[in-house]
């Protein structure tokens, strides 16, 4: 019943077997220790590899061994690891959407025969430096530089939550270089480089987010890079994958809400007879199945190459609200026992509160598509 208007003759063969892959593999690796990494704040490292195997990073790339996936594919994997937790997804749209990415479309040919390949087998971890402590909104304030000393460059400045960044080999960092905005590579563990964990969190808990200093710090340019267009590239490829992660996280919640609410008995009955309680299933499940549509639409254009950015925010942003107010009617339907971490509803609920921010905010995705109905920016 959480495929209401059969969007699975939509897939193909090789797609659906995949995401049965990918559930299966979240139901029975990693659902059985997120409660103890999210209580402790940790991210279980030791399934990296074996996330490597679905084909989690770099999914769609088709060179350097990756794994050449369509887009709906590679979506309906993102949905089954947010089905487990966003940190889950989060950690491999890191890997994939954003570093792997970032050196796809602007390294040289041997920044990319060295790093794709042992990215995405998942033998070196990357993480993506843009967010600034006084630039989230507005990438383009930023006030990291880079400035040319020989045959490399040194680059100062912070960045702030940034995913992987204290497991990362290689750190893609975005700078100011003579005024022009210009990605670089940076091995890690270097002198200059430091990252460190974001302690407090009250949500994504599960997912390692870090700040990150560097003073007098050699990196290596990214030499097809250039201007705010190129961070923005990349960040849509990891836009797209929260538009399918978030579907994700709706169905575990309306999964659990449904079933708990079909053995909840108040009133010598299950509650799931109730109006009330069937009103408030019934509209989660007509939001989840228009933002299935969604999804998947946006994947069959981006295979076709005609998807646009403004169409991305749009995806982005429906599928986001959605999803987080799936998470909150699930939690009100188990009452006190949705507060309790023996449930899934309230850790996304957390999580997707996160989810609404990074990667641009709701209201920025707003204003985008303002933008794009109007022909008038409302921002610079």
């Amino acid at each position: 019943m959480s495929d209401f208007y059969d969007i699975e003759s939509l897939l193909r063969p090789e797609e659906r077997a995949l995401r049965d892959r990918a559930r299966e593999w979240v139901k029975s690796r990693y659902l059985p220790v997120v409660r103890d990494h999210y209580r402790a704040g940790t991210f279980p490292t030791e399934l990296i590899p074996e996330m490597s195997t679905l084909g989690a990073f770099g999914g769609t790339l088709k060179t350097h061994g990756c794994a050449g996936l369509s887009s709906v594919a590679y979506g309906l994997l993102m949905q089954e690891l947010e089905r487990g937790d966003s940190g889950l997804r989060t950690m491999a749209s890191v890997q994939g959407a954003l570093c792997m990415t970032a050196i796809n479309l602007f390294g040289s040919d041997a920044q990319k025969d060295r790093w794709l390949p042992l990215l995405g087998r998942g033998e070196k971890l990357g993480c993506f430096g843009l967010t600034e402590p006084g630039a989230g909104s507005n990438p383009a304030g930023m006030q990291s530089r880079a400035v040319a000393r020989g045959a490399g460059y040194v680059l100062n400045g912070d960045k702030m939550w940034i995913g992987n960044a204290n497991i990362a080999d290689v750190a893609v960092i975005w700078a100011k270089l003579d005024d022009d905005i210009r990605g670089f590579l940076v091995n890690t563990p270097r002198d200059g480089f430091h990252a460190e964990l974001m302690e407090g969190k009250l949500s994504m808990r599960a997912a390692l987010t870090c700040r990150i200093e560097m003073r007098n710090c050699e990196g290596e340019l990214l030499p097809g890079s250039g201007g705010l267009k190129s961070p923005l590239a990349c960040l849509n490829h990891a836009r797209f994958s929260i538009a399918w992660g978030t579907l994700g996280a709706a169905l575990a919640c309306y999964e659990e809400a449904r079933d708990y609410a079909l053995v909840r008995q108040q009133f010598d009955r299950p509650i799931a007879g109730f109006q009330l309680t069937q009103a408030k299933l019934a509209d989660m499940l007509t939001e989840i199945t228009k933002a299935q549509l969604l999804a998947w639409r946006l994947a069959v254009l981006k295979d076709e190459g005609r998807a646009t950015p403004a169409q991305i925010s749009m995806a982005k942003r429906n599928n986001v609200e959605i999803a987080l107010a799936c998470a909150r009617t699930a939690r009100e339907m188990l009452g006190a026992m949705g507060i309790l971490d023996d449930y899934q509803c309230f850790r996304h609920m957390c999580n997707l509160e996160s989810v609404k921010t990074y990667e641009g905010t709701q209201d920025m995705h707003a204003l985008i598509l303002g933008r794009e109905i109007t022909g008038i920016s409302a921002f610079a």
